[in-house]
């Protein structure tokens, strides 16, 4: 028995930020204090708030340091651990209030979360099947196999209302149930989407590197409830610690008996394998994902058949994305009422975010559905930096659409972002400020929808690219009102005609901008003028007389040596050769620089 736990976030996150030598300093000094017997040093998962990692957590107490180094390690040990003082000045600010330790589920960031998908994450060692075991781990699977039939298992998800978090948001049962027929006479398979592609989105790559069984019993589960034998996660192989986290639990899962021949010893027989991508955007998409599976280049098949009928190699498959299947193992020994209960009326549950861009915590998020937009924005994220004011907000990727500030207080569920123009995807959260320029945005997100087109259908391979050159032509302040008109066509023609999701969501961040942010497109064709000051082509620069000192320093920053002007005098530019690449705004010193 250890009397403390040293929790050091070893997310991707942290990891990038140094967590590992972290971890192994406290290791070291814990060794050198003598210890190693009273305390343990753990490497998690990811806790949420990433913004300030590297992140360590120590239990009982629960006291958590944010952005420790490795100079503040010896003094944690001496300090805390051995006599018992917390280091107050290494702690998150929130969590100390008036000189006390306050509990970090009483903070902005995580009084409003509830953990379900996440509820391991950033706890447990996820390269320790027994502490997932502590934990409930196993225990739904062995409640299925021993006290539920297979078609009750599928009931029990139906009755959840838990809807798919891939991005589509189809009931997980329903998808379940299409696919149980012929139980013991087909072949069946059972895929995990762990592809995570969307710019900015994070959430299954986080699950699988903290809680990587709680995926592993959820394959097994829908195997039995389908009757399939053998099951196939496709993950990405950018994701390293993820890969090696899912491996080391597969393998531990086989030795524990709860992977293989005869679990439970109930003749249920299920095994796992992993595949990894590539880094092919299209192989989110289902039917592409299964090809590459086979061996094939990723590109998708018209449906009908759907997978459920025919999928993996030809024989009947369901496919749920990694956040899904973390759900099922607490549905079933929770109850479907219990799950049902949060979230809204369609919508049931909670959803994990990805939250990131001008926002002051960014990181991962786990809340009801329902929960609305300034919520999550205004406390739970801590609002935008630098006194800027809330723009717009980015949901569902390069599938998804933009948020403006006057809807902030919709509440977030699969309906609702439809209704105006976006949608859930898989569960990136960008949020932006009045720096943005919303033509700029829609057309970052058609630059990488075009480069991840797998090119096998005309609408997509030709028409974002014809989408794409007229952003181009806008932004270089050559359009005209008429492409409004032309981009608004060719839109709609892309989203009805081309063959998979990739294509038919193409268009809606260009749409959703064009809705929202009209004004801004006019700006840029009418006035040549970008109003948030992004794009090169529109932009000028000009030094104000009365604020310059006729320091030099612009001069002589400035590459093409467009700047001019003598010592102690007002100096000028050049507009014909100026590259507009703002370094003379970064280094004057009074504000003298301004563009637009």
């Amino acid at each position: 028995m250890y009397r403390s736990h040293v929790m050091v976030c070893g997310g991707t996150g942290c990891t990038s930020s140094g967590s590992d030598k972290i971890a192994e300093a406290f290791e070291n000094q814990i060794r050198t204090d003598g210890l190693d017997q009273e305390v343990r040093v753990i490497r998690t998962g990811c806790f949420g708030l990433c913004a300030l990692g590297p992140i360590v957590v120590i239990y009982p107490e629960g006291s958590f340091y944010s952005r420790v180094k490795e100079e503040d390690v010896a003094e944690i040990v001496n300090e805390h651990l051995l006599k018992g003082r917390p280091v107050t000045r290494l702690l998150y600010d929130e969590t100390v209030e008036n000189g006390q330790v306050k509990s970090l589920d009483d903070t902005a960031f995580y009084r409003k979360q509830k953990r379900v998908a996440l509820r391991n994450c950033g706890v447990i060692n996820p390269e320790n099947i027994e502490e997932y075991i502590a934990f409930d781990g196993y225990a739904a699977l062995g409640k299925v196999l021993t006290e539920m039939t297979p078609d009750e298992v599928i009931q029990c998800i139906l009755d959840s209302g838990l809807r798919g978090r891939g991005g589509g948001g189809f009931p997980t049962g329903l998808k379940w149930k299409f696919a149980s027929g012929n139980r013991g006479q087909v072949k069946k398979y059972v895929c995990c989407n762990a592809d995570e592609g969307d710019p900015g989105a994070f959430m299954d790559r986080s699950v699988l590197e903290g809680d990587p069984h709680s995926v592993i019993e959820a394959m097994a589960i829908a195997a039995y409830a389908i009757g399939a034998d053998q099951g196939y996660v496709y993950v990405r192989a950018e994701y390293p610690i993820a890969v090696h986290r899912l491996q080391v639990a597969i393998d531990q899962a086989r030795e524990y008996g709860l992977l293989g021949k005869n679990i439970f010893d109930t003749g249920f027989n299920f095994d796992l394998e992993i595949k990894l991508g590539a880094g092919a955007f299209v192989c989110g998409e289902e039917t592409a994902l299964m090809t590459s599976i086979e061996g094939n280049r990723g590109e998708p098949r018209p449906r009908p058949p759907f997978p459920a009928v025919k999928g993996l190699f030809g024989k009947p498959t369901i496919l749920n994305n990694v956040e899904t299947y973390a759900n099922i193992p607490q549905i079933i020994l929770k109850g479907a009422d219990w799950f049902a209960s949060m979230g809204t009326e369609k919508s049931k549950g909670t959803k994990v975010f990805a939250l990131g861009g001008k926002i002051k915590n960014t990181g991962l998020v786990e809340v009801p559905m329902g929960t609305t937009l300034r919520e999550i924005i205004e406390e739970i994220g801590g609002g935008i930096p630098n006194g800027k004011k809330f723009k717009a907000a980015q949901t569902g990727g390069p599938s998804g659409g933009c948020i403006p500030a006057s809807l902030i207080d919709t509440p977030i569920d699969y309906d609702n972002l439809v209704a105006i123009g976006s949608m859930m995807g898989s569960g990136g959260l960008i949020v932006m400020d009045e720096d943005t320029c919303m033509v700029d945005i829609a057309k970052f997100f058609l630059e990488f929808t075009v480069d991840e087109s797998c090119g096998k259908c005309t609408p997509c391979r030709v028409g974002t690219k014809r989408l794409l050159e007229l952003l181009n032509k806008i932004t270089d302040g050559k359009g005209t009102m008429e492409d409004l008109a032309r981009i608004e066509e060719l839109a709609d023609f892309i989203k009805s005609n081309s063959l998979c999701g990739l294509g038919q969501t193409a268009p809606n961040p260009v749409l959703s901008t064009l809705r929202y942010f009209r004004d801004e497109y006019i700006e840029h064709i009418q006035h040549k003028r970008c109003p948030a000051g992004v794009c090169k082509a529109l932009l000028s620069y000009k030094i104000d007389p009365t604020k310059c000192r006729g320091c030099t320093l612009c001069a002589r920053t400035c590459p093409a040596g467009a700047i001019s002007g003598s010592v102690k005098n007002p100096h000028s530019i050049d507009v014909l050769k100026c590259v507009k690449c703002g370094a003379c705004i970064e280094k004057c010193k009074f504000g003298a620089i301004s563009k637009g």
